[in-house]
């Protein structure tokens, strides 16, 4: 797949608008796809939440403190493609 995103826009409570290099576009609800634990702890905290940047090397969004997104995994979760897995493993 590899897809980047290009824009990211934080919304309400935690939900991320994301748009892709091939313009598919759409809102996620992270709450849904992650337990606040671990490197993600800091999320939960609605203001750092909205912190989020968008770093066009990696192609992803992520966070300050390290937290950051496969971009193919969201992609998948946008448009509701499956992943698709490598078949040489």
């Amino acid at each position: 797949m590899l897809k980047d995103i290009i824009e990211v826009k934080p919304g309400r409570q935690y939900q991320l608008y994301l748009k892709f290099e091939d313009g598919q576009e759409g809102t996620i609800d992270i709450n849904e796809i992650i337990e606040f634990t671990g490197i993600f702890r800091p999320l939960k905290d609605l203001r750092y939440f909205q912190e989020v940047k968008l770093n066009p090397e990696w192609g992803t969004i992520y966070w300050e403190n390290g937290a950051d997104f496969d971009p193919d995994v969201l992609y998948s979760l946008i448009t509701g493609q499956p992943l698709l897995i490598d078949q040489a493993k």
